[in-house]
Parts: C-alpha cells; sequence; structure tokens
C-alpha cells in the first residue's frame, strides 16, 4: 500500500509490500479505496453531463497514472508490490508513465520465478476490461523479452 501521507494514493505497484495487508488495515484500506473511487465517479457525473460516470474527467487526464491505478485497485485487481530493497514482492499490476505524454502503461510484474510471465496475458486483458468499462482506451502491446503491456490513453 502507497502513501505520502497528504491524503490517499492510489496503489500503482510500486509501493511497499505493507506487512500487515489483512484485519482492520486491509478493511481501512478498502474503505478508502471505495470512498476515492465513488468521490471519482460523482466527479465524472457532475463534470461530464450526459456522458456521466462512463467518459475520464479533466481531472483523471491530468492525473492519469493515478486515475487508472485507482480502478484497478477498486476492481478488486491487486497490485504488485516491493520489500525495502526494491525487490519485487507481490504479483500484481503496475502503472507507471508511458512512453508517450498522455499514456500509461500497465505491466503485470511479480517476484522472480514466481509466475508473472506467464499469467501476464491475462491478467492485463481482465486490466482493460476494467478500464474500457470507465472509457479508457487500452491497447495491449508485447515489448522488451517478449513481454506483455496494456497502454492506456483518454478517448480522443
Amino acid at each position: 500500500m502507497e502513501s505520502s501521507g497528504q491524503g490517499f494514493e492510489a496503489a500503482t505497484g510500486d509501493g511497499l509490500d505493507a506487512p500487515d495487508v489483512s484485519g482492520a488495515s486491509a478493511a481501512r484500506r478498502a474503505a478508502e479505496v471505495r470512498t476515492a473511487y465513488e468521490g471519482l465517479l460523482q466527479i465524472r457525473r457532475l463534470v461530464n453531463g450526459q456522458a456521466g460516470a462512463a467518459v475520464p474527467a479533466p481531472w483523471e487526464v491530468r492525473r492519469l497514472p493515478h486515475a487508472v491505478a485507482l480502478a484497478l485497485e477498486a476492481a478488486g485487481i491487486a497490485p504488485s508490490a516491493l520489500d525495502a530493497e526494491g525487490r519485487r514482492m507481490r504479483t500484481g499490476y503496475r502503472v507507471a508513465a508511458g512512453a508517450k505524454p498522455g499514456r500509461v502503461e500497465v505491466t503485470w510484474p511479480g517476484p522472480p520465478g514466481g509466475g508473472a510471465a506467464e499469467e501476464e496475458q491475462e491478467r492485463l486483458k481482465a486490466c482493460a476490461a476494467v478500464l474500457e468499462r470507465l472509457g479508457w482506451v487500452c491497447l495491449l502491446y508485447r515489448g522488451a523479452r517478449r513481454r506483455r503491456f496494456l497502454e492506456v490513453e483518454p478517448p480522443r
């Protein structure tokens, strides 16, 4: 779980693996995610008028990695995580700035030998399904070392 100490931050997959992700801590995080996501949908309805919640709001486009990570986390898809030394400890989504401005890339990394590469196509397609329902444009590519990634951008 990621937190900058300045309010809610969606899990991008590059945060530290929290030692206690069960019990009260997990319930608190789930409530934070639910509240943030409901707020995002309300902003969409207010800003987008007739298009409502089916089109990203300008705020989301300006904070694209945050908005995409929030949508994935709210959908119950687990983020990847790092340990204190920066090693990948958990398999899940990772959201990072894309190669081109106005885009993000979603990857499916995991610890070495953890099987992330074998499941990445299926998992990234599930991520795309969540994001496309929310109006994002998603394209699945094969990149370096034949690893797949999802490129996400706002509709044009």
